[in-house]
């Protein structure tokens, strides 16, 4: 397409549906980031989870773990056993989005940092 003479090279980028709506639903969980920083200290088992943490309800906690499976952050392994044992760890997927997210919370401490 010509306009003044130029070529445009570039068109309008949009907003990765999927990633979008994972960042939106993720970072809109206050117990996400709680869980992953459960997750990485071995405290894999929900039962384990909710006691770890004062506030957190097995409610909560199930919903914010079914979310995160269903992205690819975290993954469910249930061991055939009685009492039945569910655990739950990242995935490689998970350990690159975690990282972004840590990517974020220092862009706003440095945005927080110049404000002050």
């Amino acid at each position: 397409m010509l306009m003044n003479n130029k070529v445009k090279i570039f068109s309008r980028k949009s907003t990765p549906e999927r990633t979008a709506r994972m960042v939106e639903t993720i970072y809109g969980c206050k117990w996400s980031l709680t869980v992953y920083t459960l997750l990485l200290n071995d405290i894999n088992r929900p039962g384990e989870m909710v006691s770890s943490v004062e506030g957190l309800t097995t409610k909560v906690l199930n919903e914010c773990l079914r979310k995160n499976v269903e992205f690819g952050i975290i993954e469910r392994t249930a061991y055939n056993e009685v009492p039945p044992r569910v655990e739950y760890a990242v995935t490689p997927f998970g350990k690159k989005f975690i990282r972004i997210l840590d990517e974020l919370e220092k862009l706003q401490a440095e945005i927080v940092s110049e404000i002050l």
